[in-house]
């Protein structure tokens, strides 16, 4: 696939086996790599370690490798979606995210606050401009007022 077909097409895939771990990433909105060590911990119950890390990464993303037990995993996964039992949400399938929360402590008054804040500004600017305006000749930029054009007869 040349570059300009993966710019039209970017979901598509050449490599059919590569193509279902790709869908099964998008199921549980991960990344591909991700995926990779979700399956090493699930077929081997361990983290992946570093030497094994470099290889796959290599393996799978240079020459299309795509190991066994991956192939069982992201098979397993779409399973799950076909037969609706799958919980993308579910942790589990998230412990390599960084930054992944299902929930926001005090997130209801966090966000009554920001809206109130939000609000305040807009509103308050929108007072300061009705205040600060005169009367202009014109709707569009520049805007002219009456005393520019005044003669001096």
């Amino acid at each position: 696939m040349n570059f300009f077909e993966t710019l039209i097409h970017p979901d598509k895939e050449d490599q059919p086996e590569r193509a279902v771990v790709a869908h099964a990433a998008n199921l549980l909105q991960v990344g591909e790599f991700q995926l990779l060590q979700l399956a090493y911990k699930d077929w081997y119950g361990e983290e992946m370690p570093e030497g094994v890390i470099d290889r796959l990464f290599h393996s799978y993303m240079l020459y299309n490798e795509v190991p066994h037990w991956a192939r069982q995993y992201a098979r397993k996964i779409v399973n799950l979606e076909g037969r609706g039992d799958l919980d993308d949400l579910d942790p589990a399938y998230h412990v390599y995210d960084a930054d992944y929360h299902t929930f926001v402590p005090d997130g209801v008054r966090k966000f009554i606050v920001a809206a109130s804040i939000l609000v305040l500004c807009i509103g308050g600017g929108i007072w300061v401009a009705n205040i600060a305006a005169t009367k202009s000749l014109s709707i569009l930029p520049p805007y002219f007022e009456s005393k520019d054009f005044r003669s001096s007869r």
